[in-house]
């Protein structure tokens, strides 16, 4: 018995845009992990990229549940002797709100070439507004 390999037309791919605003950064992050690898299609393959494009609008404005504001970490580390460095949810978001929606995804993406193709495909933005006018995103309510 032959399996089954769907053709993915490029093409076709469809743009999706999110509003954070309100939505919790974990159940939000498994809708766009979802949507990016395409289990929304009925072409999913699991090693195949058969998702669409994600736009997440209003990075900043996503919830965390519990005392994770203040109490989870982000580890980075240089590659010097000394060179870890820890922030708080709290300080990623002042600085660089986009890199909590993108850091959670790629939690939840594979961790391979297609983990890494996907994640090209997400577009997080701090603001209401985005550059992707042009490609006509449909909307999707976010999981609360």
């Amino acid at each position: 018995m032959k399996t089954h390999l769907p053709k993915v037309n490029l093409d076709e791919r469809k743009w999706h845009i999110i509003d954070a605003e309100g939505a919790v950064l974990g159940r939000l992050a498994v809708q766009v992990a979802d949507i990016l690898r395409g289990k929304n299609t009925p072409v999913y393959t699991p090693h195949l990229d058969a998702g669409g494009f994600v736009v997440v609008i209003n990075a900043e404005k996503v919830k965390v549940s519990g005392k994770k504001e203040t109490d989870k970490e982000f580890m980075s580390y240089s590659g010097w002797k000394g060179g870890e460095k820890y922030r708080s949810v709290a300080q990623v978001r002042a600085s660089q709100p986009e890199e909590l929606i993108h850091h959670a995804v790629k939690g939840m993406v594979p961790k391979n070439r297609l983990g890494r193709q996907l994640l090209t495909k997400l577009k997080v933005y701090k603001g209401p507004t985005h550059p992707h006018a042009a490609q006509m995103p449909g909307a999707l309510k976010a999981a609360n």
